[in-house]
């Protein structure tokens, strides 16, 4: 195996098999793949707040959509106690993670925070109507790439917040950072 941290060699199959992840195209891709993934929420929150206004009621999903799910005991308490919290949180947490991953931006805080939304939708999703394998499933899958990869340091912001001063005195940032 290699110890360069950019080249992976393994056995698979009885074979020998190298992949390097430091190459331009798999940088290009993962920009590409982030700026895919941050239009897909930012549109959807946009979306939210243009139907209904700046707080997106969620209640009557909360309440009755996710019934027979794994999450009911959480939204229903949701619905009946706190319902302000995801109106707000759904569109506006959509449009910032959106923003983020489009420009680059606090990168993995944003696919952190794409993954637990999509976690949250995948398994809400009531009665699993279009199967396990689902687009909220490919969400968690696409901001964890995101955020396992860094793809904030290319054709984003996040290259040149980690040299600035703030970032020099606290290094600890850069686990929020592409």
């Amino acid at each position: 195996m290699s110890t360069d941290a950019a080249t992976v060699d393994t056995r698979l199959f009885g074979r020998e098999v190298a992949y390097s992840f430091d190459g331009p195209w798999s940088a290009y891709w993962m920009a590409l793949l982030r700026v895919i993934a941050g239009w897909w929420f930012l549109n959807a929150g946009l979306g939210k707040v243009y139907d209904q206004g700046l707080t997106y009621d969620t209640t009557g999903w909360l309440e009755f959509g996710t019934q027979g799910t794994i999450v009911h005991p959480i939204t229903d308490f949701f619905a009946a106690n706190a319902a302000i919290l995801p109106n707000l949180m759904v569109p506006w947490g959509q449009i910032a993670i959106g923003l983020g991953l489009i420009f680059g931006v606090l990168t993995r805080l944003a696919a952190a925070n794409g993954m637990i939304l999509a976690s949250f939708f995948y398994l809400g999703n009531a009665g699993w109507g279009h199967g396990f394998v689902n687009g909220e499933l490919f969400g968690i899958l696409v901001f964890g790439g995101i955020a396992l990869f860094g793809a904030g340091r290319v054709f984003g912001l996040d290259a040149y917040l980690e040299n600035t001063a703030l970032v020099e005195q606290h290094p600890r940032l850069r686990y929020l950072m592409g």
